[in-house]
């Protein structure tokens, strides 16, 4: 097995895919906006992915976040809030916030289950900070890493009841960061003491099956590299300082944050830590450059990967996704319109 998750060209796998991916035979998936048109196309791809490698539990995965990161959209899929609505919730009713939070999550899972999705790349654990870039922005849980860890906590056990494997990013935090990675590198300089603040939710969270690098330079942990490529603070801050002991993945690979061709970039995050390289776009050309480039699949990040997919069971009846998201929108109304 290849340490990778790949992207689709599109709603079927092409013939090329095929042959390609049953040889390669990477870690897992990723699916976007391109190849999700209703519940029964996106039910026959997974299903289809799964009889091409014969792992029932392969790793599918999504960016379902709500608000302005959602692959599967209305009228098909119910619409899900951004983040810091249950920030504001949480200022005048915690426990509500942290209810409405799961409910949500929980309802996010049924919808993904349906279809053959098996992991959800949620909850953000970045701590917001003022004059920060708006790529976070609302996306985020709120500015206090206690409540961020409290919320954070709510999305993994509402995901986990639905069946869906959590993943909490951007490790080690991409809240300080002043612009969006997704187009250019961001630098952080904030001194040592002051990035305890970032790290404490993804400490807090640190039993987390799955978590995801940040392509942001830390210059107080390492003023050369991005942490996605960085095995200091993927060795020394991510699994020593936070201890986080779950499957690891990178951002993107394809995210201009980063610099070189894109195999040599999967072999730099593999190499640096990472357990898994992360390339989204379905490039055949990429796709291929990276199998050749990787190794194969260590023991260690093979048993993290068995041991995040088995974290979760759908053991026992679920409750109806009406049920969930009516309970979500009573408990959000206070701070709702």
């Amino acid at each position: 097995m290849k340490p990778v998750i790949f992207g689709l060209s599109g709603e079927t796998l092409t013939p090329d895919e095929r042959a390609f991916f049953a040889e390669a035979d990477p870690a897992g998936y990723i699916l976007f906006k391109r190849n999700i048109a209703d519940r029964a196309q996106v039910r026959a791809l997974t299903d289809d992915l799964r009889s091409l490698h014969g792992r029932d539990d392969l790793l599918i995965m999504i960016d379902q976040e709500g608000g302005r990161v959602a692959r599967m959209q209305a009228p098909v899929w119910p619409s899900f809030p951004s983040g810091a609505i249950f920030d504001r919730l949480y200022d005048g009713a915690p426990s509500s916030a942290i209810a409405a939070a799961y409910a949500n999550a929980h309802a996010i899972a049924l919808t993904l289950a349906e279809v053959g999705i098996t992991v959800d790349a949620l909850p953000l654990l970045d701590v917001r900070q003022d004059g920060a870039s708006d790529i976070m922005g609302d996306r985020t849980l709120g500015a206090e890493p206690m409540r961020v860890a409290a919320l954070g906590r709510a999305v993994l056990e509402g995901l986990a009841a639905g069946g869906v494997v959590g993943i909490v990013k951007h490790m080690p935090g991409h809240g300080r960061a002043l612009v969006d990675s997704h187009l250019e590198l961001p630098v952080v300089t904030a001194d040592a003491q002051a990035l305890e603040s970032d790290l404490s939710p993804f400490h807090t969270l640190r039993s987390a099956p799955m978590g995801m690098t940040a392509h942001v330079v830390y210059t107080a942990w390492d003023a050369d590299r991005p942490a996605s490529l960085s095995p200091a603070v993927i060795g020394g801050i991510i699994r020593e300082r936070i201890g986080f002991d779950g499957l690891l993945m990178s951002d993107d690979l394809d995210m201009k944050a980063l610099k070189g061709s894109i195999p040599d970039l999967a072999a730099g995050v593999v190499a640096a830590g990472c357990d898994l390289a992360l390339n989204c776009w379905g490039r055949m050309e990429d796709m291929v450059g990276i199998a050749e480039k990787l190794p194969e699949m260590s023991d260690l990040s093979r048993a993290r990967l068995d041991r995040a997919m088995a974290s979760v069971t759908r053991a026992g009846e679920q409750p109806p996704l009406e049920q969930l998201l009516a309970t979500r929108d009573q408990l959000l109304e206070p701070v709702a319109g």
